[in-house]
């Protein structure tokens, strides 16, 4: 099989093991870096190209497309799709799921268990919009945040309102969560294959920080999950329409609250602490359900 890693670095620890992954497996596996393309929008014979070379006959793909590069990433894949190459997450899905209030309002229709969370356009609104999620402590997210970035936790009304109007002047998007103090600074990453949570870790921030991101220095440790916080992690996945998704959840009094759905989860904090092959597990997956290319195929013959 004749696989496509998108990702803009080929030494990140996601895109090696991946790699690796699928050449352990004899599969053929290059990386491209999606802002390097460029597309032939062409009825009937849509084409790309990376580095003057025109890319063809690949089976599948696998998209790590940042978070910053999403709307020009999620048009290069949707051109591989268009050529009949199958994607492990398509752009919709992904797009679906880096737009953090569709990704909730989707989630809520479905009754998926989620913080009580509140948006607003006008300033006038702030008072109402910190009542809503039960006052002080509470947090506050930009929407275009990741990996913790663009995410307060306003300890007082006071300083909840000072935030809230400083994001309105700078007319940035942002949402109002409860803060879930059971959790005690903890949430459980689900990395999730089809239909399955394959791998599971507790994140658990470090001393005098509230954010348990790895990469704001929290640490993390196998985790055991209950029959509904699998159910939870896959229906969130569903929701989405992602085949591969890292599901962000909070144990709170009232059961599992899912915070976030990524569509491309990191690899190295999940198989530290889990000492699962979940490369190998993604590899796997695109084995079972990708055909091969249409193209490819009428090419050989």
């Amino acid at each position: 099989m004749k696989i496509c890693v998108l990702s803009r670095n080929s030494q990140l620890y996601s895109t090696r093991r991946l790699v690796e992954a699928a050449l352990q497996r004899e599969h053929e596996v290059r990386v491209v870096d999606a802002l390097k393309c460029y597309m032939d929008i062409t009825s009937e014979r849509p084409a790309i190209f990376y580095k003057g070379e025109k890319l063809e006959g690949y089976d599948a793909i696998i998209p790590r497309i940042g978070a910053s590069v999403t709307k020009f990433g999620t048009a290069v894949l949707r051109q591989f799709e268009m050529m009949g190459v199958y994607p492990i997450n398509e752009s919709v899905a992904i797009t679906r799921s880096r737009d953090k209030l569709r990704s909730l309002q989707l989630l809520s229709r479905k009754g998926v268990g989620l913080p009580v969370t509140g948006f607003a356009h006008s300033v006038s609104d702030t008072e109402a919009l910190i009542n809503l999620v039960g006052g002080a402590p509470l947090v506050i997210k930009l929407m275009e945040g990741t990996q913790g970035r663009g995410v307060v936790l306003a300890e007082t009304r006071k300083a909840a309102e000072s935030v809230i109007d400083a994001f309105h002047e700078l007319d940035a998007n942002f949402i109002v969560q409860e803060f879930i103090k059971e959790a005690a600074g903890s949430d459980i990453r689900c990395f999730v294959v089809g239909d399955k949570v394959v791998a599971s870790m507790i994140r658990t921030a470090k001393e005098g920080e509230f954010r348990s991101n790895l990469h704001r220095g929290g640490e993390a440790k196998l985790v055991k999950l209950s029959k509904e916080e699998r159910n939870t992690a896959v229906t969130a996945a569903k929701i989405m329409g992602l085949n591969m998704a890292g599901v962000d959840i909070l144990r709170s009094t009232r059961g599992p609250l899912v915070m976030e759905v990524n569509s491309s989860p990191g690899l190295e904090g999940i198989e530290k602490a889990t000492g699962k092959d979940v490369a190998g597990i993604v590899i796997e997956f695109i084995e079972k359900n990708a055909k091969p290319n249409k193209t490819r195929t009428r090419g050989k013959g």
